[in-house]
């Protein structure tokens, strides 16, 4: 038979459990947060927020918010406290990890990115200040990741087997033409705003611009 302190024992792991599950943006709020991607490295989410609309308490680890609309969200904390923030629009912020809940005060629906950091401890890579046919515009920075606003010119491109020694996700801020092919999978060609796509440090990929236009996107460079 197990012993009254065996049994507490699993039942403190599972309410733990538990608490930790509800703090997810995903489990708790799915009608505001959803899942675009997820590997070890990174969760990418998409936030869509009617004006007015409160979410759950929850939490997130270190990570990157990219809006794509203006916003003012009042983000309220378990202690009772509460800040009102402008979110303007393809202006990446860095947010350390933490709890929230937040509500959309403005007079519009607020539509983002989040890139999530999955990572125990940030990483040792190096980022670019600069690309080959790519310009870099630094607009958010913390311990795990950088935030550039990028213009890949119309000429851009990247032969077959390029690779960086750093994650990046990169997201598009127009549609555009631009063929990006991962790992010898089929190429995404069509990007419409919004569109997020994940490039691991060291994997092979190939990437052209193929729409004969300057293409703008926020890249967040990953240690």
């Amino acid at each position: 038979m197990r012993s009254f302190k065996a049994v507490s024992a699993v039942a403190l792991v599972l309410v733990a459990s538990a608490i930790v599950l509800a703090q997810d943006p995903v489990k708790v709020d799915p009608a505001h947060y959803k899942t675009l991607f997820e590997n070890a490295s990174v969760r990418i989410l998409s936030i869509n927020s009617p004006a007015g609309a409160t979410s759950k308490m929850h939490q997130h680890p270190d990570s990157i918010v990219v809006p794509l609309t203006n916003a003012k969200v009042r983000f309220a904390t378990p202690d009772g406290k509460s800040e009102d923030h402008d979110m303007a629009n393809e202006v990446p912020t860095y947010s350390p990890a933490g709890l929230h809940n937040p509500t959309n005060i403005g007079t519009a629906a607020m539509s983002a990115i989040l890139v999530e950091f999955k990572a125990a401890a940030p990483g040792k890579a190096v980022l670019p200040g600069s690309r080959p046919g790519m310009t870099l515009n630094v607009l958010a920075e913390g311990p795990y990741a950088m935030a550039y606003r990028s213009t890949a010119s119309a000429t851009f491109a990247e032969p077959a087997g390029t690779t960086h020694d750093f994650d990046q996700v990169v997201i598009a801020l127009n549609a555009a033409q631009l063929s990006l092919a991962i790992d010898g999978k089929p190429a995404k060609t069509t990007w419409a705003r919004g569109d997020a796509q994940f490039i691991g440090r060291g994997v092979p990929h190939e990437a052209k611009n193929t729409g004969g236009k300057p293409v703008d996107m926020v890249i967040v460079a990953i240690k």
